[in-house]
Order: structure tokens, then C-alpha cells, then sequence
């Protein structure tokens, strides 16, 4: 057998001083025409849509359930025909991202990371929802400055992001339609006031989270109240994140002879709060915000044993009102698309309402330049689901007493049967706040 050897065939060379040469500048001209093209086509896709995104923790029941409030926001508007700029209809697409920060231990600089990751891959033209924990909101605004897309926060309460606001024009793209801790004190504050004149309490013990909007919220509770109008607060404690053994702190309001005691906690595990003062029978009022203990399911997650507890709810929407029928008709919607109710007291009803902001600010602006959006959202003025929606100079939203001249936040207390009427405040209220044994 013979065995043939490949023939190669050498490639043609050429002396150097013989080599084509290459015309810089035509490749040059060529490249700027292909990227040209490009950028058209990203522009011509932006113009398509409008697209917004939610980002906050996902794991939790408020991140959670403000996403669907959201989606359903945007099913509707879309329904409609979109968000029209300059007669052209655009169709909205909201993407998410879970950044993770509702959990502990809480690492900001990589939520911070991860949030920066998600603008940065993406057109977002606005965000809703927002950080979950105040301690990234506050370092995060500097992101959004920098990636110059407006925010619509929901669930973050820190009032150090209306300072910043304020005193800095680099913060102007962040916006807050959710409750922030003053106005919060100011539910908690016209509770105890009640409690106060109508059964002359004035012994008080604060068991709250630790973390920055729960402290707050203590503290401004004692300088702007307690301490100003006789109150005795016989005691406050900080419970780490995790905490499912709350009878200790629960046995130290009872030996201090605590007439109210205020917990302040959004962590799933503070459930058993409830459950424990009921088990312990402590003759204390319970009154405050334990997030499980929200919405209508808590009445069977306890074993209808929370019967005369009191409960804010951070935004009215999140609970239906028989006297303000959008907010009913927004409860009835989310329940009717998802099959059950809300359970948060905080974050769905804002989140909800941030997307027809935006979409009334894109539309008066007429244009989707971020700088006309911020602006156009200066003059918001709407009729929602929590009440009359407008902006305080500070950029957060106002709440007041009177869902037709403010967003509203409302207190409302379980009666023996599992229903959570709403006792505060007036202009909504379906009764008043009794004495466990006093409810019906």
C-alpha cells in the first residue's frame, strides 16, 4: 500500500513592504456607522415599551406581595392600551430582581452591588418597590442618582431620606408612597392618646426589632409622646432578628405593670409575640404592627386567639375600607387575580399606586428623559387606592386623617369572630377600640 503525503499549500506572502495597506480611516467611518446602527436599534426598542423594575426582598411577604400589586398595575394599564407619549401607546413590561436585603444577617454593600448589577444591564426608565431595609435605602440613593432613574419606594421608612432630599438637588430621582416611621408615631400616637383619655393609661412597654425604622419608631415614640404627656415607659427592649421566644420580655411587662404594650416588628417569627401574650394571658393591651398578624389570615394562624389586639395597617388598600370603596375595589382585584387576599399591612397598596404614578408622570412629561419624569412626579396629584396621593417638597407622599384630602394610614382591631374592623382613623372607622373583653 502506498501512502500518499498530504500536500500543504504555503500561504502567499508578501514582503513587508509590499503588504496592502489598511485604510484606517474608512474602518474607522464603518465602525461609527455600525454602532450608529445599534444604537438606533436599542432606541427603537426603548421606544417600543416602557420599562420599569421592582427590586426589593422577594423573600419576604411584603416584597412579595408589593411585586403582585405592582404586576397588577401594570396588567391593567396595559389593558388600556399602555402609557401614551406624544399619541404613540407603549405597552409597560416590569422586571424584578430579589435583592435579598429582607434577610439576616444583612450585607449592604452586596445588596448594593447586586442592585447596581440590575441597572446596569438594564433600560430601566423607573422603580418601584424599592430596598427593603432602611440601612440600604440611605447608601442606595446614590445609585439611583448615578444611573439617573426615579424610584418610587415603598417599604424602606427611614425619614433620613427626606432629609436627604431635601437638603441635596443629587437625590431628586427618590420618591416615597409608602408610610415612613413619623407618620407611623402619628397612628401609634393618636392610639395611645385614645387609650389614654378613655381608660387612663399611662404605663407603656416597648418590645420592637432591631433594626433602623423599628428603632426609630420607638424612640420618636417616646420623645414626640410618652415623655411629653405622662406616660411612664416602664421598660423597651431591641430583639435581634430571629427571635421566637418573646416570653421573657412578655414577663417583664406584666412585673412592670405595663397597661399597653407596643410591638414593632415585620419578621415572620414575630407571630409568636401574639400568640404568647394570649397563651401567657398578660393584662396588657397589645398594640402596634406584628406584620403576620396583618392581614385576614393571621385569625387562623393563631388559632383566633388575637381577639381584641390592635394591629396598624401601614397603608390603607392593604385592608379594605366599607367608607373608601377604591380601597375595597383594589383588595377585591388582587384577591380576584391571585386567588387570595393581601396579608401585608405594608408595601402592596403603595406598590400598586407607584405604577400609575410613573405612568401619569411619563404621560405629562411627555417623554421618557428621567429629568422630565422627576419633574412631572413633583406635581402628582392622585385619587388612588390609599387615599389622595401628592408630594411633600421632601419627595414623600403625604398621609393624614382623611383619605380625600391624604393617603391613609389605619389601625384596626380583631374582634372575636376574626374580622378586623378598622377603629382609626374617624373618617374610616367602622367602631371604636374596646377592651378585649368588650368585643364583640
Amino acid at each position: 500500500m502506498v501512502m500518499m503525503t498530504p500536500s500543504f499549500k504555503r500561504p502567499v506572502t508578501h514582503p513587508a513592504h509590499k503588504r496592502p495597506k489598511v485604510n484606517l480611516k474608512i474602518c474607522m467611518v464603518i465602525f461609527g456607522m455600525l454602532c450608529g446602527l445599534h444604537a438606533m436599534a436599542v432606541r427603537g426598542l426603548a421606544q417600543d415599551q416602557v420599562l420599569l423594575g421592582a427590586a426589593t426582598g422577594l423573600t419576604s411577604l411584603e416584597g412579595r406581595e408589593s411585586l403582585r400589586a405592582a404586576n397588577l398595575a401594570v396588567e391593567e394599564l396595559n389593558a388600556r392600551g399602555g402609557i401614551r407619549i406624544s399619541g404613540r401607546p407603549l405597552k409597560i413590561r416590569l422586571i424584578s430582581i430579589d435583592l435579598k436585603d429582607d434577610r439576616a444577617p444583612l450585607h449592604v454593600a452586596d445588596v448594593l452591588a447586586r442592585l447596581e448589577q440590575f441597572l446596569r444591564s438594564q433600560k430601566i426608565h423607573g422603580l418601584v418597590v424599592g430596598p427593603f431595609r432602611s440601612e440600604v435605602l440611605l447608601p442606595a440613593m446614590d445609585i439611583f442618582n448615578k444611573y439617573k432613574v426615579p424610584l418610587l419606594e415603598t417599604i424602606a421608612m427611614t425619614p433620613a431620606m427626606e432629609a436627604k432630599a431635601l437638603a441635596d438637588s443629587r437625590y431628586r430621582f427618590v420618591f416615597r408612597t409608602g408610610l415612613n416611621t413619623k407618620y407611623l408615631v402619628d397612628v401609634l400616637i393618636n392610639t395611645m392618646s385614645f387609650l389614654n383619655r378613655r381608660l387612663g393609661y399611662t404605663r407603656v412597654y416597648i418590645i420592637n426589632q432591631d433594626v433602623a425604622w423599628a428603632r426609630s419608631t420607638a424612640s420618636l415614640m417616646i420623645k414626640l409622646y410618652f415623655n411629653r404627656k405622662g406616660w411612664q415607659v416602664v421598660g423597651s427592649e431591641h430583639l435581634a432578628y430571629g427571635t421566637t421566644d418573646f416570653s421573657a420580655a412578655l414577663k417583664r411587662a406584666a412585673s412592670q405593670g405595663a397597661q399597653v404594650i407596643v410591638p414593632i416588628f415585620d419578621m415572620p417569627h414575630s407571630g409568636e409575640l401574639a400568640q404568647q401574650w394570649k397563651k401567657m394571658q398578660i393584662p396588657a393591651m397589645l398594640c402596634g404592627f406584628i406584620s403576620p398578624m396583618a392581614g385576614p389570615g393571621a385569625w387562623k394562624t393563631f388559632d383566633g386567639q388575637i381577639a381584641g389586639a390592635l394591629n396598624v395597617i401601614f397603608e390603607l388598600g392593604n385592608v379594605p375600607s366599607d367608607r373608601y370603596p377604591q380601597a375595597a375595589e383594589f383588595y377585591q382585584a388582587y384577591a380576584a387575580r391571585y386567588g387570595s387576599p393581601i396579608e401585608s399591612g405594608h408595601g402592596p397598596a403603595p406598590a400598586y399606586e407607584s405604577v400609575y404614578v410613573l405612568a401619569a408622570a411619563i404621560e405629562a412629561a411627555g417623554s421618557l428623559d428621567p429629568e422630565k419624569i422627576v419633574t412631572a412626579l413633583k406635581s402628582t396629584d392622585r385619587l388612588g387606592v390609599m387615599g389622595r396621593l401628592r408630594f411633600h417638597p421632601s419627595q414623600q407622599a403625604f398621609y393624614g386623617k382623611d383619605p380625600s384630602q391624604a393617603a391613609v394610614a389605619c389601625l384596626i382591631q380583631w374582634t372575636r369572630d376574626g374580622r378586623r374592623r378598622i377603629v382609626y382613623p374617624p373618617a374610616i372607622a367602622e367602631g371604636e377600640i374596646e377592651l378585649p373583653t368588650e368585643i364583640p
